[in-house]
């Protein structure tokens, strides 16, 4: 038997469960990964809540978990060019990765690169596809200055990196304990809070030209008034504002492919991308690491060990 995260009604964080399951086996095109690592992300608590029931309805019991990494342990049918104990990263759209063994077809693992260390490989997939398509689709040129909201959490650490790494100018909205690991990746930080469009425009005296928002709240409304142009906002989160003023809403579904993975598993394993890992949990603990990760003050990825 496996073991796996589940979930049988919509509610808090206490609706979590670890049961046991029938270990999953390769159908055709299909392979087997036990599960080494496996990063948690906010969009799956709030689908645990029903806050995304109209968006992406949940059908119960339903596990959760998209982001992985692991060992080969089956492969089926009509499967070629892995082989069984192949270290991989990959993804499920099945809601499926928070356990011991997931299932997915062959295309959606790639190997792991054999410097990336396993907890960042096991969490990449949901915040550095995000961080990927949020970037391109704000579209920085050398020079350009952009500020993100989040700076330091989960995607937008990875956001601020890949901004550095094509020339911009980032403005890293944060909290005062993450301005130190800011600085060191090449990020100007902002403090968040009453007054934050005044440091805005005394960080970038000559104006902002994009924006990233990751966080929601209020951050849409910000990079209106400070006069940048709705082609150039990026939200991930605040669809409600993206639908008022025309932003771009550009996130996962955007740029969630293997091949988009396996480009930003090189990025980390060769340094030019650091993931932050803020804490590691056992799959028992997985109640524990939601309440951390619902403080939304974490820098970087929290992860969980099956």
């Amino acid at each position: 038997m496996a073991r796996a995260v589940k979930f049988d009604r919509y509610g808090g964080i206490e609706e979590l469960k670890v049961v046991e399951v029938p270990t999953p086996k390769a159908g055709p095109g299909r392979v087997v990964v036990e599960v080494l690592a496996a990063g948690i992300n906010p969009g799956e608590g709030y689908i645990r809540s029903g806050a995304l029931h109209e968006r992406w309805p949940a059908t119960f019991p339903s596990g959760e978990g998209a982001d992985f990494a692991g060992r080969i342990v089956e492969i089926g049918s009509g499967v070629g060019g892995i082989e069984i104990g192949a270290e991989v990263l990959g993804f499920t759209d099945e809601r499926a990765s928070h356990a011991t063994h997931v299932v997915v077809p062959a295309e959606q693992v790639t190997l792991k690169p054999s410097k990336l260390d396993w907890d960042v490989a096991g969490s990449l997939y949901v915040t550095g596809t995000t961080a990927f398509a949020a970037v391109r689709a704000i579209d920085p040129q050398v020079g350009d200055t952009v500020a993100v909201s989040g700076a330091a959490g989960g995607v937008g650490s990875i956001v601020v990196q890949l901004l550095r790494a094509r020339g911009a100018t980032v403005l890293g909205i944060a909290s005062e304990v993450n301005h130190d690991w800011l600085r060191k990746v090449g990020v100007i930080p902002v403090a968040y809070g009453a007054g934050l469009i005044d440091r805005i425009r005394a960080a970038a005296p000559d104006g902002v030209g994009a924006f990233i928002d990751t966080f929601g709240a209020e951050y849409v409304d910000l990079a209106i008034e400070l006069g940048i142009a709705v082609e150039r906002i990026d939200t991930i989160v605040n669809w409600e504002a993206a639908e008022r003023y025309g932003v771009k809403t550009d996130g996962n579904a955007a740029a969630g492919t293997i091949d988009v993975l396996a480009e930003l598993a090189d990025l980390a394993a060769g340094g030019t991308v650091e993931v932050p890992i803020a804490a590691v949990y056992p799959l028992d603990k997985v109640q524990e690491a939601y309440r951390e990760l619902e403080q939304r003050h974490t820098r970087g990825k929290i992860v969980l060990h099956p």
